[in-house]
């Protein structure tokens, strides 16, 4: 066994264990907690914004960083072998490790804090709800995007096609391909910054866009 081989492997354990818990609870929070709280009553609600909530996101947003770093080092490993499908998972994994970090996490402390003030017998703050729903939209984007970035991740490794080949050969992906596919990812980002959830809004919703944005960007680069 080689050294080199082994630590590559280290590397690949770490950012596929990271991102089984970040995107696991990624799921749990759109599929399970967001539709138990829909449905629950206000005192159940409470107790699990307080107690539960914090470390479920302890758990989401280290496991967002563990992923987002064991990553950096692998695409530094991989350097020219590096391909279309895994460039734009990479993308898609990014924007999620940052929507996490700068949008979900600051917006949901402060819904932590102002249910920790009711609890208290105070008001709750004013901008709790408006927090509430950025971190909603943001994470309704994040579970959009984590479908084709699944997608593309192994992709990079078992299917065929233009994305496959690495970018520094003749064959890649077009310019073109890929400037679209970037627009197309960003504009979705800035939705998720500026926009609404629109048809994210249910859990089969999103499923549905997931698939569609995944099959919209694998026909971009097999027809472009």
């Amino acid at each position: 066994m080689e050294l080199e081989n082994l630590i590559s492997y280290l590397f690949r354990w770490i950012h596929f264990f990271a991102g089984v818990v970040w995107i696991g609870l990624l799921y749990y929070f759109n599929f399970v907690q967001t539709e138990f709280f829909k449905e629950t009553d206000a005192t159940t609600k409470s107790a699990a914004i307080s107690k539960l909530v914090p470390r479920a996101l302890w758990w989401f947003r280290y496991g967002a960083l563990l992923t987002f770093l064991s990553g950096l080092a692998l695409a530094a490993y991989l350097a020219s072998a590096t391909n279309y499908y895994i460039v734009i998972g990479m993308l898609l994994g990014t924007l999620m490790f940052l929507n996490v970090w700068l949008i979900i996490w600051p917006k949901q402390k402060i819904v932590i804090a102002s249910n920790e003030q009711v609890l208290g017998g105070g008001e709750a703050l004013p901008e709790a709800a408006g927090a509430l729903a950025k971190a909603g939209l943001a994470s309704r984007t994040n579970t959009l995007f984590s479908l084709p970035m699944l997608f593309f991740m192994g992709a990079s490794a078992h299917l065929s096609g233009a994305g496959r080949v690495p970018m520094s050969s003749d064959g890649s992906a077009s310019v073109l391909a890929m400037a679209l596919t970037v627009l197309i990812i960003v504009a979705l980002e800035f939705n998720a910054i500026k926009g609404k959830t629109g048809p994210m809004t249910s859990v089969v919703g999103v499923i549905h866009c997931g698939i569609g944005l995944g099959i919209v960007l694998l026909g971009i680069i097999e027809l472009l």
